[in-house]
């Protein structure tokens, strides 16, 4: 026991950050008796604040619910949110009753916000100021409410009904002559979010802008909340590994940690959809059975045609779902770069076709086979680099995520052109095959 207690004591050394990926590594039982020994502590809520909320989640399940409700009120209410909404519904409004009405109230606001908005993003811990106020009334009311603050960067000033007036720095307030008003030291034109703000939109603001934090307003111009940059963090993560997952079609639930047996549900249906659009491309080779009967090599050479046009688009596929990741694209560019891609398919079509070409000149001595390839290449080149402009935007329209299925559509189109094209071509200039 009093082993344990050391192993204890040393623990409480370590950062949150730090706990919680030891907690992130022990097996259940083992992590949730040591949350319960941190919570003795008081130590409890930081750590699994620090941690994903499917993983604090899962802990606080096995933990008693008294203790539990205990820990969430001691969290930072954005991050008890986040775990909340990770729980069964009978668990969360469980533990929801068993919170102070002040408390309960607060989370069930930030519950009713989606998890991808600027509302699911936000901590209302904010404390608004007065422009009535000195610098030194400002100071002091800041440090008898230092515990309902989520940021130390800022401070909001507000009006008699919370409509945001502006932006304090708090550098500016502290080095301010004591008895100078909050009037002279307000920044008016404060950037600002709304609270119904998509996630991906606020991460591209705290980009451009290089923000500390941003307060989150309504409709009213009501101050709801403030978002700070490490909530960004997680958003920017989330979305740059959605983009890696979806550019190779594995659903974004998915993760190291993941069974076998959840991974084979998740991955199977994107390898059926896979294996009906190679089917379809297939369909177009058995067309020409009969050709590729009489001239092998062309069944050698469609494969090279499909798979570089593939690449090639999969190239600008990547540039242009970034470039929507980070909200670089609007429609004027969109035209310039299909036009990019497209001259970049002409010139990139024609060099490795002509290579191609050469190669298969010297292979099969063959000089309308060797102009069938490069005329193959080229055409295909040229359509993958325009459909890895077009088949991004297409789908964000309809709401899709392009890094999902951009790469499944692309490959679709350059497998099944790439290969059809060799054969046409090939037959129109070579009649007798």
């Amino acid at each position: 026991m009093e082993e344990r207690n050391i192993v204890l004591r040393e623990l409480m050394k370590l950062g949150p950050a730090d706990i919680a990926e030891i907690l992130e590594d022990l097996d259940q039982d083992q992590a949730a008796d040591l949350v319960h020994r941190l919570f003795l502590r008081k130590a409890a809520a930081e750590p699994l604040g620090e941690m994903d909320p499917d993983d604090s989640a899962e802990l606080v399940v096995h933990l008693d619910r008294k203790e539990a409700s205990q820990i969430l009120s001691r969290m930072d209410p954005d991050d008890a949110a986040d775990l909340l909404l990770e729980l069964p519904d009978d668990i969360q409004k469980e533990l929801l009753s068993r919170l102070s009405r002040a408390d309960a109230k607060i989370l069930t606001n930030l519950l009713a916000y989606p998890p991808d908005s600027a509302g699911g993003l936000m901590s209302p811990e904010v404390v608004p100021l007065s422009l009535s106020m000195s610098a030194q009334d400002a100071i002091n009311h800041l440090r008898k409410r230092v515990q309902e603050a989520e940021t130390v960067y800022y401070a909001y000033a507000v009006d008699d009904d919370n409509h945001l007036l502006g932006v304090l720095s708090l550098r500016d307030v502290a080095l301010a002559d004591p008895n100078r008003s909050l009037r002279d030291l307000v920044i008016r034109d404060a950037v600002s979010v709304h609270v119904t703000s998509d996630a991906e939109d606020v991460a591209n603001m705290f980009d451009k802008y290089n923000y500390y934090a941003l307060p989150v307003v309504d409709d009213d111009n009501k101050l709801l909340g403030v978002i700070t940059f490490d909530d960004i963090i997680d958003v920017i993560r989330e979305e740059a590994t959605e983009d890696i997952y979806g550019l190779a079609s594995v659903p974004s639930e998915e993760s190291v940690d993941t069974t076998w047996a959840r991974s084979l549900v998740l991955r199977l249906p994107w390898l059926y959809v896979r294996l009906l659009t190679a089917l379809a491309a297939a369909l177009v080779v058995g067309l020409f059975e009969v050709t590729i009967a009489k001239v092998a090599a062309l069944a050698v050479l469609m494969g090279i045609i499909a798979g570089q046009a593939g690449s090639a688009g999969m190239q600008t596929v990547t540039i242009i779902t970034r470039g929507m990741a980070l909200g670089e694209l609007d429609r004027d560019l969109g035209w310039k770069l299909l036009g990019k891609e497209t001259l970049l398919g002409v010139a990139n079509g024609m060099l490795i076709g002509a290579t191609v070409g050469l190669i298969t000149y010297l292979w099969k001595g063959e000089l309308l086979m060797g102009i069938a390839v490069f005329l193959a290449m080229t055409v295909n080149m040229i359509v993958a680099g325009a459909s890895g402009v077009a088949i991004p935007v297409i789908v964000k329209k309809l709401g899709k995520d392009p890094a999902l299925v951009s790469g499944i559509f692309l490959t679709t189109i350059t497998d099944m052109l790439g290969f059809g094209l060799m054969f046409v071509i090939a037959m129109w200039l070579m009649p007798g095959i």
